[in-house]
């Protein structure tokens, strides 16, 4: 039998004080693609970062590389969400940055990025031009990495380790954010690299997985366990009912029947146009399904709508009865909106606890500055119990699972009863189960008057409440319905 690529014995690995890694064995041959599941906060990012250095772990781990292949004798992480920097290598960006044209330049071009990996890794840059076309990233290659939504951002990773073709390949999450032609290709692009010797690894809880997959893990109690496909792996435990905290069992008051209002809007950056014509009508208690394809649009048309963006003010555009420019400040209009994003999650602020973090959502704020009152005291403490957190309370956000990281920000968006709530892309990341309780958390709040609209690819992760649907293809109308 050949060598194996990855021989790892006896890993142990340590995270904040708890055993993430427990005398983990594992090994890959040549002809070996994996998947790596399980639970979330099982440790399935910090195995794939100790393989490839970024973590530091006792143990053993070797790397045998095929010396005659043609691809580059390196294993590759791409993790689960891209981190970048500004020209002066800073990596703190504030939530409404990435729409403030006067600090955009701040950052480099796509064109430039993938010009500095290319140089760095010795690439020849007209071998990146198919994976741009087929993964829909080539329109991108101008703007800003600031100015890219969550699935672009993953675009851009995976073009990467795409273009670079390394023998072992690891992705955390690779299908975050995607829109369904991209993962389909994506998935066939990763088959002909496995056809050509790359050793592939997967981690993630997707069920669409490229052809050539042919192995299956579980990692729990910090060990590593074959299993014979996905289906046998363990997920978190089915959600106990609960009864809705009752300062949520009643319908938001509201300033006018109609929450939105958009008339013939354009955005347009240069010569650039991203949003063209969109007209747009949201009902009090209505709940919508917005789609499109990754740079269709989307985060730009959300943006409008919760004050981030300053082109607001050039469009006719009303929001909950009052026409924006008419004298209502940015802050009149979040109080009125809760909202999650895969960028607000990104740009959160890391010293925030669980509690300060759903605290924060009384004030529209990343961080936490301000002593709660009383009343507002119990309405975290009720949520915190209903969404089982009340033991993570003190802990800092970002060291929680990715399940329970998105149930805090949930808790967050909902603390204050908004008009309005706004789920951009709110089930990234999470596997089947935990979907599932994240949707009937919506599914319940939506009988109590809520107007909610709601970002989602994938058919089979959505809450059953949507009954309107919009969406866009190249920063216009492709669908608008009433209802479903």
């Amino acid at each position: 039998m050949s060598n194996p690529v990855v021989h790892i014995a006896n890993l142990h690995l340590h995270y904040a004080g708890t055993a993430v890694l427990c005398d983990l064995n594992w090994r890959i041959y040549p002809g070996e693609h994996w998947v790596i599941a399980g639970k979330s906060g099982s440790g399935k990012s910090s195995l794939a970062k100790a393989i490839v250095k970024q973590e530091k772990a006792a143990g053993e781990i070797t790397l045998t590389f095929d010396a005659d292949s043609t691809m580059p004798a390196q294993a590759f992480y791409v993790a689960n969400w891209y981190q970048f920097a500004n020209l002066e290598g800073d990596r703190n960006f504030y939530y409404q940055q990435r729409y403030n044209k006067q600090q955009q330049n701040d950052t480099l071009t796509v064109y430039a990025e993938l010009l500095h990996f290319g140089k760095k890794h010795g690439l020849d840059f007209d071998e990146a031009t198919p994976i741009l076309q087929a993964l829909g990233f080539e329109n991108c290659r101008e703007t800003q990495l600031i100015e890219l939504s969550s699935g672009e951002h993953k675009k851009l990773q995976l073009l990467q380790a795409l273009w670079l073709k390394p023998q072992l390949l690891i992705l955390d999450e690779p299908y975050t954010g995607l829109d369904k032609r991209s993962r389909t290709n994506l998935n066939n692009i990763l088959d002909d690299m496995a056809r050509d010797g790359s050793s592939l690894v997967l981690i993630t809880n997707d069920q669409h997985l490229p052809a050539s997959i042919n192995r299956f893990a579980e990692l729990e109690d910090g060990k590593l366990h074959a299993v014979p496909d996905l289906s046998a792996i363990q997920h978190d435990a089915a959600r106990q009912q609960k009864p809705f905290p009752y300062f949520l069992q009643k319908a938001p008051a509201v300033d006018s029947d109609t929450m939105i209002e958009l008339r013939n809007v354009f955005v347009r950056y240069g010569d650039k146009e991203v949003l063209k014509n969109i007209s747009w009508r949201v009902k009090a208690g209505e709940k919508w399904l917005l789609q499109g394809p990754n740079g269709s649009g989307k985060s730009t048309l959300l943006s409008l709508l919760t004050g981030d963006h300053p082109q607001a003010y050039a469009n006719d555009i009303a929001l909950f009865g009052k026409k924006r420019g008419s004298g209502e400040s940015i802050w009149d209009i979040k109080q009125r909106i809760g909202i999650i994003s895969p960028e607000l999650h990104w740009y959160f602020d890391k010293n925030a606890t669980v509690f300060h973090a759903i605290a924060s959502g009384f004030y529209d704020s990343i961080g936490w500055f301000l002593q709660v009152k009383y009343e507002e005291k119990k309405q975290i403490e009720q949520l915190l119990d209903f969404f089982d957190l009340l033991q993570d309370k003190d802990k800092l956000l970002h060291t929680l699972p990715l399940g329970k990281q998105r149930l805090a920000l949930l808790a967050r968006t909902i603390i204050k009863n908004p008009q309005l709530l706004i789920l951009d892309e709110p089930c990234q990341g999470l596997d089947r189960s935990q979907t599932i309780h994240f949707n009937a958390v919506l599914d319940e709040l939506s009988r109590y008057g809520k107007t909610l609209i709601y970002v989602g690819h994938y058919e089979s992760q959505l809450p059953s409440c949507l009954d309107h649907r919009l969406v866009l293809e190249k920063g216009e109308v492709l669908v608008l319905e009433e209802s479903q």
